[in-house]
């Protein structure tokens, strides 16, 4: 099990460990996390307690949307819980069956376009909880669906902690609708056959320089590399970084997630899109062509990682 200690620098120049602790109600969890839920775990937050129905019988504790747009079942537990991966994969069917009820619930709370944008193929779990099993870890490695686990602290000071310790990319497709159309499903197998949205049409060179940026954006401990049908995502807990393809340009852009004022700005290499529309996520766009290009793009992806 991984572990974090904090410290905090004390009045005799030496640092002194704080003493981390769980929480006395799980509801206290759920409610800090669904209140930031964005911002810490990259989810914009549905619903609370959702009910599954008679047959499921339960209730999901949080419902929510990714920054990429797949359906996200969050569980809590207070403390240590063999049957929390178990009972989110409970959930998880329950929303594989519920298609037209989520999509009207992020319609009401998100709006038509947050709705029509649904990637039904990435459905995701998060299970947040004070500690997990060997057990849970290895099962989740072996798992087709998208599970991550995330064991949180509190400490004094009003101080949380969150802490991605396992976490299974899932097989992109496992949870397709099969009332998509059979054009639908090939170009989604397309996809996942040639690894990345668009390399299949890039020129050897632009798949080489990909392949060299892969390496430098998961050099940053357990990235999850998500392939979906327009960008690649590289994400921790959430987003780092979002790569295009522009194989007519003979480049590749990068949109990572470091806020462009603290960036000094370079025409033709760095943008600044907030506010402009783009695929991906990220607010600092980088355009790589070139081997140099990437070697100067490093320091910006570091930062990015880094800022976690």
């Amino acid at each position: 099990m991984t572990e974090m200690r904090l410290f905090r620098l004390g009045p005799d120049g030496r640092d002194v460990e704080l003493p981390g602790s769980t929480v006395a109600l799980e509801a206290e969890l759920q409610r800090r996390v669904e209140a930031s839920m964005e911002a810490m775990l990259g989810v914009r937050f549905l619903a609370s307690e959702y009910p599954t129905g008679p047959w499921h019988r339960g209730r999901v504790d949080s419902l929510g949307l990714d920054e990429d747009g797949a359906p996200v079942i969050v569980e809590f537990k207070k403390g240590a819980d063999s049957g929390v991966v178990s009972q989110a994969l409970s959930y998880l069917s329950w929303l594989l069956s519920a298609r037209y009820e989520f999509e009207a619930l992020v319609r009401r709370r998100l709006g038509a376009e947050a709705a029509d944008g649904i990637d039904w193929r990435n459905a995701r779990l998060i299970c947040v909880a004070a500690a997990f099993s060997h057990h849970d870890r290895v099962a989740v490695r072996r798992l087709p669906e998208r599970v991550s686990l995330v064991r949180y602290r509190v400490f004094e000071g009003g101080l949380l902690s969150l802490q991605l310790v396992e976490a299974s990319p899932g097989t992109p497709g496992f949870a397709a609708d099969r009332r998509r159309s059979r054009d639908e499903r090939e170009q989604d197998a397309v996809v996942r056959t040639t690894g990345q949205a668009g390399l299949e049409v890039a020129p050897a060179c632009l798949r080489d320089l990909y392949g060299e940026l892969d390496e430098a954006l998961t050099a940053w401990g357990d990235v999850e590399v998500n392939v979906l049908r327009h960008y690649v995502a590289y994400r921790l807990l959430v987003n780092r970084a979002s790569v295009v393809f522009r194989p007519k340009q003979g480049a590749l852009l990068v949109y990572l997630a470091l806020t462009p004022d603290a960036v000094a700005l370079e025409e033709g290499f760095t943008r600044d899109m907030r506010g402009i529309g783009h695929l991906g996520t990220g607010d600092l766009e980088v355009r790589i062509a070139s081997a140099t290009d990437l070697e100067k793009a490093a320091p910006l992806i570091r930062r990015a990682f880094e800022s976690v």
